[in-house]
């Protein structure tokens, strides 16, 4: 199982947000979110709170598991 997301994708429907806003939003470093977008680092479970706070959404709809990899 792989920890995939739609980070991308929420930044984009939030007002195309750059990695670097939503990187000062959820005070990490832009490399962080290019990182988590990649798939090459897992978040925290504070920092997918974070996030889920502030795409006003549940975490699952930010990440999910992809049973198939």
């Amino acid at each position: 199982m792989v920890l995939k997301n739609n980070l991308k994708i929420m930044r984009f429907n939030k007002n195309m947000m750059t990695q670097a806003q939503l990187a000062e939003k959820v005070d990490v470093s832009r490399q962080t979110i290019i990182a988590i977008e990649q798939g090459k680092f897992n978040p925290s479970v504070k920092l997918a709170l974070k996030m889920a706070k502030l795409f006003a959404c549940r975490v699952e709809e930010i990440f999910y598991l992809n049973m198939e990899d």
